[in-house]
């Protein structure tokens, strides 16, 4: 069996409708229907409803009864709103992955620094994203703060999305230097190391957002 199917419906089909709005397949500011989504997943309609309201919770998506269903926009000064809530999240969990992390959890971390390389080397974009998010989650497994994964796991969303759509030349391989710094420090054990290198990734997502703000 498939790691992907020992995911239940409803996660697969959150995970297959967040790569759609992610990469922009769901366009922003558009609206589609729930039994469209069905179609488009090839799940059934239960698990898809359920993904829809989590993302509604999460903001990227709105539910207008009788309506269909709406796509968040995507306003470029948003993004740094989003950078702002995710900064401090963000330095938490890697100073708590570094500490708690443990042998099961470090080869996560470096499957996913790998498959980042090799995407920026390739310039796949898409690989890039799917192992980001494999990097956001081997952080909340390797840490020891729930709170602080469940706060962040929205943010990284709709901070995956912006960049996808606001990413400038030379952005592949900038942001897959900064993730591999925070993979390197977690793997160090050196927690203030790895909340400095979440910090700077911040820093260097926020230069972008301002590139996009002003146009």
């Amino acid at each position: 069996m498939s790691a992907d199917n020992e995911i239940p419906a409803a996660g697969r089909a959150y995970l297959a409708l967040e790569r759609m709005i992610v990469t922009l397949e769901l366009a922003p500011g558009g609206s589609t229907t729930e039994q469209a989504l069905v179609e488009r997943v090839g799940l059934g309609r239960t698990p898809v409803r359920e993904a829809v309201q989590r993302l509604a919770w999460e903001g990227l998506v709105e539910i207008r009864p009788r309506a269909g269903i709406a796509i968040a926009p995507l306003h470029a000064a948003d993004w740094l709103r989003v950078l702002e809530a995710r900064r401090g999240v963000e330095t938490v969990l890697a100073r708590s992955a570094a500490r708690h992390l443990v042998s099961g959890n470090a080869a996560a971390f470096r499957a996913a620094g790998l498959a980042m390389r090799q995407a920026a080397a390739a310039g796949d974009v898409h690989a890039f994203l799917e192992a980001d998010k494999a990097l956001d989650q081997a952080m909340a497994a390797a840490g020891d703060n729930a709170f602080a994964a469940r706060l962040a796991a929205p943010l990284q969303t709709h901070s995956r999305r912006f960049w996808f759509r606001f990413r400038g030349p030379g952005a592949l391989a900038a942001a897959a230097d900064a993730h591999v710094a925070i993979i390197r420090a977690i793997a160090s054990g050196d927690g203030e190391a790895a909340a400095a290198a979440a910090a700077a990734l911040m820093d260097h997502l926020r230069e972008g957002a301002e590139a996009a703000a002003r146009g």
